[in-house]
């Protein structure tokens, strides 16, 4: 089977190993500096599987050597966002844990395609891709994926309606100034432009910038992790599979939407070998302004990451 390595161990990163071995198709090792958290953890997981039905291997070490001959890392170490604390406040704290993993990817798994999840994701995902020297192909960040399931969630709790039946996309940076597509979102394949008030709307695409927020505030003591492991899970199966799905995800534009040389959320092909091409989409005026001010915020954070 594949390998995929899971750098951090925390609720994220073993909940998005949880979801990755459930699917069947690669073997998983955990890792994380804190002496037994991983270990511990994929013991738990492993007596999982008699019960979910997978047979793929599971370790848990803290030694970065467990990288080796990993096909997709997903990185997930970092300190989590407290309340108040803005995603670029993470930055100082982040960089130097995650300089550290690019260096032991380079060297242990040298073929990977990395996924990173780790905040400020936009800032990040650029210092693993220029860390690592990887084409920017095999350097993934995990933004839009997780905001577009949020934005879907909510405008189906709006509507009484399946979230399986919404398609609607999130692009931009992660963070306050994302850009959910309301123009081409649709329940059905009905715009959901007909169906829903547009002050409820306004509502809807607010809660989708602000729900990180929401649930730091709610949990006190923690952020979200079930539903950015999910969807950390999903690009790592959508790169196994080779399934070249559509998926808004942070990559390394190259003139792209107008944009060189940062790493922002737009629509991807991803398959075997991570990033397969760029989708360009028409936007709305307004829409594509609100991606330039998001592009403008990235800038900003790669500044301070230089």
């Amino acid at each position: 089977m594949p390998k995929v390595a899971f750098v951090g161990a925390g609720n994220v990163g073993a909940t998005a190993a949880v979801f990755t071995a459930e699917a069947n198709v690669a073997d998983v090792t955990l890792i994380d500096v804190v002496e037994g958290l991983a270990a511990g953890k994929a013991v738990d997981l492993l007596a999982a599987a008699p019960l979910r039905g997978f047979s793929g291997k599971v370790k848990g070490t803290t030694d970065l050597a467990g990288l080796e001959g990993a096909d997709v890392v997903v990185t997930t170490a970092g300190l989590a966002r407290k309340p108040g604390m803005d995603r670029m406040d993470l930055l100082k704290k982040n960089v130097a844990i995650a300089s550290g993993i690019a260096d032991a990817i380079a060297a242990r798994a040298p073929e990977a395609v990395v996924v990173n999840v780790a905040n400020p994701l936009d800032v990040i995902t650029e210092l693993y891709l220029r860390r690592t020297s990887f084409p920017r192909e095999r350097v993934l960040g995990m933004a839009g994926v997780l905001d577009s399931a949020r934005f879907r969630a909510f405008l189906a709790l709006e509507l009484g309606a399946s979230p399986r039946d919404v398609e609607a996309m999130v692009l931009g940076g992660h963070g306050d100034t994302m850009v959910p597509l309301v123009s081409s979102a649709t329940v059905g394949g009905v715009p959901v432009t007909q169906l829903i008030a547009q002050d409820a709307l306004d509502g809807i695409v607010e809660r989708t910038r602000k729900a990180g927020a929401e649930v730091v505030a709610l949990l006190k003591t923690g952020s979200a992790f079930v539903s950015p492991a999910a969807a950390a899970a999903e690009m790592v199966l959508a790169v196994l599979r080779d399934e070249r799905r559509i998926l808004p995800a942070a990559v390394r534009l190259a003139g792209e939407y107008g944009y060189d040389g940062i790493c922002l959320g737009v629509p991807v092909v991803i398959g075997a070998g991570g990033l397969q091409r760029v989708v360009e989409l028409d936007l709305a005026p307004a829409e594509r302004s609100a991606l330039d001010q998001s592009a403008a915020a990235v800038r900003e954070g790669v500044k301070a990451l230089d």
